[in-house]
């Protein structure tokens, strides 16, 4: 320990040496009672607050604001999005407790609370998988260098993102291992040894597991050296079959993004310049972010046979005749949280859809008087039980050693749906005050809801689908008013200058999608699946079109 302070100069808590009074250096923080709730980082000993800030506590006076990973910054204050997107979106994700950076650059730690959102995405997503009876399992992580560099597209697409173990035991290994960057090769490998017949058809696959690619400019949730998400894998009989599966999965991803974190997108397929490294289609959900930026949400690909074919993985037909299975994957990830933060969030902090919400209700009990204390305590307790067995997510907030102020201003900075407030006055007249954490200030505020069972309880369900509805309304309204329709490469020029989306129908070659891209800086975003009826003319070249493509500047 004494080697560890001398080369950084930091305790075990963080605090520098030089500011720790002789007193109190060679001991622990005094012990306080911590109640059985939900626990952020502010539930530690009082020496300690939110994300490394000491607290104004009067038992140790002189720690004082000493501490501050923001000092310019008030405690709950975010960077404006008006001023600057980026520093918002990172000021969110520190102050509502979602990651920590891992010790690694480019990697992160998800905080219970981050994690929790994470959960609900898996809790939601394996329903949906099961009831289509695809199956869970989990492949190794480690994957023979060799079972990439079988199918030509694939290995040229991920070779720069690679991670390559090249030693293991304290020797050289005797052929170098990727560390999972997605997992077709792998799948691919176990195809080949599990499908025989038509009988085994189709062969559907999901897991959950971390991914590592090698990015070069990383940022939190959207880009990172490692990451969460899921994966599924489908072998078929036939191409319709694959095709078929491939639309039913992106279709089943865009419910879930309507449905659940209320996430406008926008269901169309790929370009061949962005289709996937291994695929004969890409099909994508891409949503706008607040700062009109698109973000890539999942994809679902069909894989054709061009794995299938190095793999050799084959069947038996009813005929007797052998034949190449069909292949499709899919997969959404952790970058949905950034997209919730991005589509939802405000100055104050995070917004999180009810549906998506670990904590949908928090009750924050109001006494001035320790002998009010009691009385409010069980009030506050009793309506907890009676919307937790309702079966609505709820968390009282126990804790007496911060203002009610502070502690509105930490769940809305936490993205709460609903906040019920109790006071000795409600108390007396069996209500609750409500506020909304979609609408700011008085005007989110009801009073006198009664604590009556079933009147809560529906009025507080009510309340959580209207704001669910909200939410997704007011994105598809901002998404809406930001695609511009273009007949000209100079109208497409124009609408990205304004930081919009351009449509307008295309036919071009790669190499003038390419041109769009590196004189805009904006990409293909894909064609969507909607279409306006009508003859078209490609509004780069002038020639006959078939469809309409979206360009943006991207995530």
């Amino acid at each position: 320990m004494d080697s560890l302070d001398e080369k950084s100069n930091l305790s075990l808590f963080g605090l520098l040496k030089e500011e720790i009074p002789s007193n109190v250096a060679s001991c622990p923080p005094p012990p306080i009672a911590l109640s059985p709730t939900f626990s952020p980082r502010r539930r530690l000993p009082p020496l300690f607050g939110v994300r490394g800030k000491v607290s104004t506590s009067p038992s140790l006076p002189e720690f004082a604001g000493k501490i501050s990973t923001s000092p310019s910054l008030p405690e709950f204050a975010v960077t404006p999005r008006s001023v600057d997107f980026n520093a918002w979106f990172q000021d969110v994700i520190d102050k509502a407790e979602l990651t920590d950076d891992g010790p690694v650059k480019g990697t992160m730690i998800f905080e219970p609370y981050g994690y929790e959102i994470w959960e609900a995405i898996q809790n939601y997503l394996n329903v949906k998988f099961k009831k289509i009876r695809h199956r869970n399992m989990y492949l190794p992580q480690l994957i023979p260098i060799k079972f990439i560099e079988k199918e030509a597209s694939h290995i040229e697409g991920f070779k720069p993102e690679l991670a390559i173990v090249t030693r293991g035991g304290g020797k050289e290994l005797d052929e170098p291992l990727a560390v999972r960057p997605t997992s077709e090769t792998i799948v691919s490998y176990y195809f080949n040894r599990w499908i025989h017949s038509y009988r085994d058809l189709p062969l559907m696959i999901n897991q959950w597991v971390n991914v590592t690619r090698w990015e070069k400019r990383t940022k939190p949730f959207l880009r990172n050296l490692e990451f969460l998400w899921q994966e599924n894998h489908t072998a078929h009989a036939t191409f319709e079959e694959a095709e078929k599966k491939a639309l039913q999965m992106i279709n089943l991803y865009k419910d879930f993004a309507y449905e659940q974190i209320a996430l406008p997108v926008i269901t169309g397929r790929k370009s061949e310049q962005e289709t996937f490294a291994g695929a004969t289609c890409t099909y994508t959900i891409e949503a706008m972010m607040g700062d009109k930026r698109a973000l890539q949400s999942g994809t679902s690909h069909n894989l054709g046979q061009k794995f299938s074919r190095p793999f050799k993985t084959r069947f038996m037909k009813k005929n007797g005749d052998m034949e190449h299975v069909w292949q499709t994957s899919s997969a959404v990830s952790s970058r949905l949280i950034g997209g919730i933060i991005m589509t939802h969030g405000d100055d104050t902090g995070l917004m999180l859809p009810p549906r998506i919400a670990p904590i949908q209700v928090v009750i924050v009990p109001i006494w001035n008087k320790s002998y009010e204390e009691t009385s409010l305590l069980e009030a506050a307790t009793t309506v907890e039980n009676i919307l937790t067995e309702a079966g609505i997510r709820v968390e009282l907030d126990k804790w007496d050693q911060e203002t009610p102020g502070w502690k509105f201003n930490f769940w809305e900075m936490k993205g709460v749906p609903l906040r019920l407030e109790i006071g000795p006055h409600d108390v007396t007249n069996k209500s609750v005050v409500v506020s909304r954490r979609n609408v700011p200030g008085k005007a989110g505020k009801e009073f006198g809801v009664s604590m009556e069972a079933s009147t809560l309880v529906n009025y507080v369900k009510s309340r959580l689908e209207e704001i669910q509805d909200v939410l997704l309304q007011r994105a598809i309204s901002f998404r809406d008013s930001n695609i511009v329709d273009v007949s000209s490469y100079g109208e497409l020029k124009e609408a990205i200058a304004q930081g919009k989306w351009a449509r307008g129908p295309w036919s071009a070659s790669a190499a003038e999608e390419l041109k769009v891209k590196k004189e805009t800086s904006a990409t293909l975003r894909c064609f969507p699946f909607e279409q306006p009826e009508g003859d078209k003319k490609c509004f780069m070249t002038g020639k006959p079109a078939e469809e309409v493509a979206i360009f943006a500047k991207s995530h």
